[in-house]
């Protein structure tokens, strides 16, 4: 889903929505997630500065989508707002889709 901001009031409905109650959930150092500290949520922050996984429990795969998705949409010198959201389709599909062997 693409969102217009990262601000807490534009996060937290959609959480909502998309995660249940009681859930653990794992993000960054944000601030804007300081919002899930007094949630229905257990919230637990992984710190970049510090380390990038607790055991098991990181954020490595958005941040690995992140990085290769950026990385494509670097060769077109910029993408049309309007079809942003096409672009960021066709990095998902490249990413759930990128074992050869398919």
């Amino acid at each position: 889903m693409i969102i217009p901001d990262a601000k807490a009031n534009t996060l937290m409905p959609i959480i909502r929505q998309q995660v249940k109650p009681d859930s653990i959930v794992y993000t960054d150092t944000w601030r804007s997630y300081n919002v899930l500290d007094v949630s229905e949520f257990k919230h637990h922050r992984i710190n970049h500065n510090k380390l990038f996984a607790n055991k098991h429990n990181h954020i490595n795969g958005i941040e690995n989508f992140w990085n290769q998705a950026k990385r494509h949409m670097r060769k077109f010198n910029g993408v049309p707002k309007d079809y942003f959201h096409l672009f960021l389709k066709e990095c998902e599909w490249r990413f759930n889709n990128s074992d050869p062997k398919n």
